[in-house]
C-alpha cells in the first residue's frame, strides 16, 4: 500500500506546543514556519517508511503510533534496534550527512502518522537557530548510549535477562512502567528486540506469567507486577 501524503498541516492542527524533543529551543515563529512546510504522512501497520540504502533527504517527526527501526544482518536475519513513539524523530542522521543513504529500515508497528521535513527546510532552521545542532547531537548521543547498552547486554547478559529488559524498555516506550501497562508487540517482535528466538521469548514470558508479573494474550503483554519483573531484569 502506498504511503499517503495528505498535505501540509496548519500549525494549530499539529500541536498547541512543541511536542518534539528534537525541536526544543526553536522559536514559535520558526517552528511554525518549519512545520508549515512539513508533509503529514500516514502509515498502516507493517508499512515501510523507508528502506536501508534508500536516498535520504527527509526527517520524520512522529505524531502518533510507533515505528520499529530495523537492520538486516549479513546472515539475512532482521534485528530491531529501536522502537520510537510520539515526540521522537528518525531520519535525522542522513540530514547531517548530505548524500548519505538510509542506514536502517523503519516500519510502522500500528497506524501511525509523521511530519516529514525536507533537508532544505531543516537546514534553514539550523542556520537560523544554531543551537538546534546541539539538540541533534544530544539526540544522537542518546542513540549511541542506547546501542552501547544493547551491545553490552548482547555480549554479557543471559538471554532471559535480555528478554526481560527489552520488555521493560518496550513498556516504557508505550507508556509508564506501571501495573496494567500494555505492550502490543508480538513475541516475534520482542525476539527481534532482544536478539533471540521467538521460542525463547515465549518461554520467558510463560515463566513470568506463572510468577504473576505479566498476563499474555494474542499479540499483547500486560504488565501486572513491574517491581518483581524489574528485580529479575536486574538479576536480583
Amino acid at each position: 500500500m502506498p504511503v499517503r501524503a495528505i498535505g501540509s498541516p496548519r500549525m494549530a492542527d499539529v500541536t498547541a506546543r512543541n511536542d518534539f524533543a528534537l525541536l526544543l529551543g526553536a522559536e514559535p515563529r520558526e517552528l511554525e514556519e518549519l512545520l508549515s512546510r512539513a508533509r503529514r504522512r500516514r502509515f498502516s501497520p507493517g508499512e515501510v517508511v523507508f528502506h536501508a540504502g534508500d536516498p535520504a533527504d527527509t526527517l520524520h517527526l512522529v505524531r502518533s503510533g510507533h515505528f520499529a527501526v530495523r537492520i538486516t544482518t549479513e546472515y539475512r536475519a532482521t534485528a530491531t534496534i529501536n522502537i520510537l513513539g510520539p515526540g521522537d524523530a528518525f531520519g535525522e542522521l542522513a540530514l547531517l550527512s548530505p548524500g548519505a543513504p538510509r542506514s536502517a529500515t523503519v516500519a510502522a508497528l500500528e497506524e501511525g502518522e509523521t511530519l516529514s521535513v525536507h533537508e532544505i527546510d531543516f537546514g534553514r532552521l539550523r542556520a537560523q537557530r544554531p543551537e538546534i545542532d546541539g539538540f541533534v547531537a544530544s539526540l544522537l548521543a542518546g542513540r549511541v548510549r542506547g546501542l552501547s547498552e544493547q551491545l553490552v547486554e548482547a555480549l554479557y547478559l543471559p538471554v532471559d535477562t535480555r528478554v526481560r529488559r527489552r520488555l521493560l524498555h518496550a513498556v516504557a516506550v508505550y507508556g509508564a512502567v506501571e501495573p496494567g501497562a500494555v505492550v502490543p508487540l508480538t513475541q516475534e517482535e520482542l525476539a527481534s528486540l532482544a536478539g533471540t528466538s521467538r521460542a525463547t521469548v515465549n518461554r520467558v514470558l510463560r515463566e513470568e506469567q506463572e510468577l504473576g508479573t505479566v498476563a499474555l494474550t494474542r499479540g499483547r503483554t500486560t504488565l501486572l507486577d513491574p517491581e518483581a519483573l524489574e528485580r529479575r531484569a536486574r538479576g536480583l
